[in-house]
């Protein structure tokens, strides 16, 4: 069995590999996502986005962040081999809106932005606020559960390598011009 921190250190790749196809297929093929409520939920990339690269010995870092902000800095980074590490999602349900963010290394979920409330809503007990501000928290969780596991049932397979990479490079390439 492997040690614990060994383990991390080893395939802590995956989840900036995951957040990297999340973009893609946010970008390409949004029917694909098995999202909760499917018929109700959107998911969308929300106002930051990090990238690293560790390829060719030198660290590069870019942030994008920002409502509107363009995505291209991003594709130009995914062109030289970067991943994406962290990202800003929004989820919209016909009831509400909500942001995370989400990281890569850990698929920590930060920054959980609940719906706004009326301010009379906003007047209801404590007790109350806080069980649905937990509610949000697992909601978040689940969905990130969910598209993990999407992720990796498509990484194990043998369509990654044939179908998935070279339909991500084609998209990098494509967007990239």
């Amino acid at each position: 069995m492997l040690d614990v921190a060994v383990a991390y250190n080893r395939y802590k790749y995956l989840g900036n590999e995951f957040l990297t196809w999340l973009w893609f297929m946010m970008e390409t093929d949004r029917s694909a996502f098995e999202l909760p409520e499917a018929e109700s939920t959107n998911l969308e990339i929300g106002n930051r986005i990090v990238l690293e690269n560790h390829r060719q010995n030198r660290d590069e870092t870019i942030t994008i962040k920002g409502d509107g902000a363009g995505l291209e800095e991003g594709i130009v980074a995914l062109k030289k081999g970067a991943l994406v590490v962290e990202i800003s999602l929004v989820v919209k349900a016909p009831e509400a809106e909500w942001r995370f963010q989400l990281k890569g290394e850990s698929l920590n979920i930060s920054s959980l932005k609940p719906p706004e409330k009326s301010p009379a809503e906003a007047a209801d007990d404590m007790e109350q606020r806080v069980l649905e501000q937990v509610a949000h928290a697992e909601r978040a969780a689940d969905l990130v559960h969910q598209l993990y596991r999407q992720f990796i049932h498509r990484r194990l397979s043998e369509d990654w390598s044939k179908t998935d990479v070279p339909a991500m490079t084609r998209w990098i390439e494509q967007s990239a011009s």
